[in-house]
């Protein structure tokens, strides 16, 4: 049994998928309460599915493309059945994940989206940097950077693990809050080899938009 928070289609609005239409299944509940958080909604409101009733509303909207959400997904047992039922069905799946708990159980043949937290968003004493050594050269790592300081932060430890040279490197802005010409600027002055990304859902329908 699954808690559900929603299941919708939309445009992939992050990662290197930016731009696909996906199947968004977003897990109820969190183990983190990062300060710019635009999903508090999924904390705990959610409704009961079984397996084979989640599989059937996926099914519904009929596209290749599946990313588990949340909220933390990680947090309930069941979300690994769910993906191994999922890659069963030939879908290409997505879980995006906030870093503090181990993606060891996860399949190899996910798209991991490693959301590394920054001091701003004051839950990076909780970063699980064990999952660095668990990525596969699919996987992803997202900074979302509140500021100069998380920007620092996160430059000065894509250097300490090598990142950019295993895996793909997005840094994206917390909307609203950091412009993105600042942060093109600072890529660009230290050449970081990372992907520029805003949250594309938020500028096509708006930041408060919930279900597309």
């Amino acid at each position: 049994m699954l808690k559900i928070n929603e299941i919708y289609a939309s445009i992939q609005g992050e990662s290197s998928h930016t731009g696909l239409p996906c199947v968004f299944i977003r897990l109820t509940g969190c183990n983190l309460r990062c300060t710019w958080c635009d999903t508090a909604y999924a904390f705990h409101a959610g409704k009961d599915l079984t397996m084979e009733e989640t599989m059937q509303k996926v099914e519904t909207f009929a596209l290749p493309l599946v990313e588990i959400t949340g909220g933390e997904p990680l947090m309930q047992e069941d979300v690994y059945p769910l993906m191994d039922a999922l890659l069963q069905k030939d879908y290409q799946v997505m879980l995006e994940t906030g870093g503090a708990l181990s993606i060891e159980k996860v399949p190899e043949k996910v798209i991991k989206i490693l959301d590394i937290k920054c001091p701003g968003s004051g839950e990076d004493k909780k970063n699980h940097f064990e999952n660095l050594e668990l990525l596969a050269p699919h996987d992803e790592v997202k900074f979302v950077l509140l500021d100069r300081a998380d920007y620092e932060w996160s430059r000065d430890l894509l250097q300490k693990y090598n990142l950019p040279a295993s895996v793909q490197v997005l840094f994206s802005p917390v909307y609203d809050k950091l412009d993105l010409k600042d942060l093109s600027k600072w890529i660009l002055e230290d050449r970081l080899p990372v992907r520029l990304q805003t949250q594309l859902h938020k500028v096509i329908w708006s930041k408060k938009a919930i279900g597309v």
